[in-house]
């Protein structure tokens, strides 16, 4: 561990402050009542992304994954930085095409596997070009 060096991402983000160190005003005499219960908005950047740089946006472009809530239209928030274990979802790279699916990965096969019975699942080759490009964190869509 001596002289290893860390390298933090160069963009920190916009805030100096979270949600609960909200600055008070320095005002003379007392204040409103009100201003006991003051917060600021709900930045959804701090809630949803946990690494800025390894963070990515994707449109979900299929009905492969109905079953598991994610439809199509849907925006997916994927964590490159985030391994990948059994059962995530991820996303995938499979001979140049990028793929959302759970990842079924047992003792000597990898399979890719449709939360809609109307896909089949995919069992991932060892000569494939096959990469989990990223890890699937959160899935925002419309009600």
């Amino acid at each position: 561990m001596d002289g290893e060096q860390w390298y933090g991402a160069a963009y920190k983000g916009s805030k100096k402050f979270n949600q609960w160190e909200v600055p008070m005003a320095n005002a003379t005499g007392f204040g409103a009542a009100a201003d006991d219960y003051m917060e600021r908005g709900i930045d959804l950047n701090e809630q949803l992304i946990r690494n800025k740089p390894a963070t990515f946006f994707f449109r979900m472009n299929s009905e492969a994954m109905t079953d598991a809530g994610i439809y199509p239209g849907d925006v997916l928030i994927v964590d490159r930085s985030i391994r990948q274990v059994n059962g995530r979802v991820i996303v995938a790279i499979l001979n140049g095409e990028l793929l959302v699916r759970r990842l079924a990965d047992g003792f000597n096969k990898k399979r890719l596997i449709a939360e809609n019975k109307k896909f089949g699942d995919i069992e991932i080759d060892p000569y494939a070009g096959f990469a989990v490009w990223g890890v699937v964190l959160y899935c925002i869509h419309n009600v």
